[in-house]
């Protein structure tokens, strides 16, 4: 599985990176909603992970953006704020799924279902 994390947080950028290791082969990792588009063009991850304050380009923007030029991307948004009007902006905005950063367990154990889901098939010889 190939991610991608926009945080502007650094220390926060790290913690999502060390907690999710394990499931990607790949973490590309970038600051503000602003070079969010550009990374999925060049990057192609299986997944986004995307905070929704940011200075220069929210979180709620950046997933309209990707999702309107790649409408089957996948997103989800990791934010501080439990607040049921971003959570429905969210998911007008064409979000998975949003989580809290207060336990990063869901985001993991969402993550490991959807990596079972597209790991390839190896038939026994």
């Amino acid at each position: 599985m190939k991610l991608l994390i926009v945080e502007d947080n650094v220390q926060m950028r790290e913690m999502i990176k060390v907690f999710l290791r394990d499931l990607a082969e790949e973490i590309a990792e970038r600051s503000d909603g602003a070079e969010a588009l550009a990374a999925y063009r060049e990057i192609a991850p299986d997944w986004v992970v995307m905070d929704i304050g940011m200075r220069k380009l929210d979180g709620l923007e950046a997933t309209r953006q990707i999702i309107a030029a790649f409408p089957l991307a996948h997103i989800v948004i990791l934010t501080q704020y439990d607040d049921p009007a971003l959570r429905q902006a969210a998911s007008e905005a064409g979000a998975q799924a949003y989580f809290t950063k207060g336990n990063l367990l869901p985001l993991r154990q969402m993550l490991e279902r959807e990596s079972v889901k597209t790991r390839p098939v190896h038939w026994p010889e």
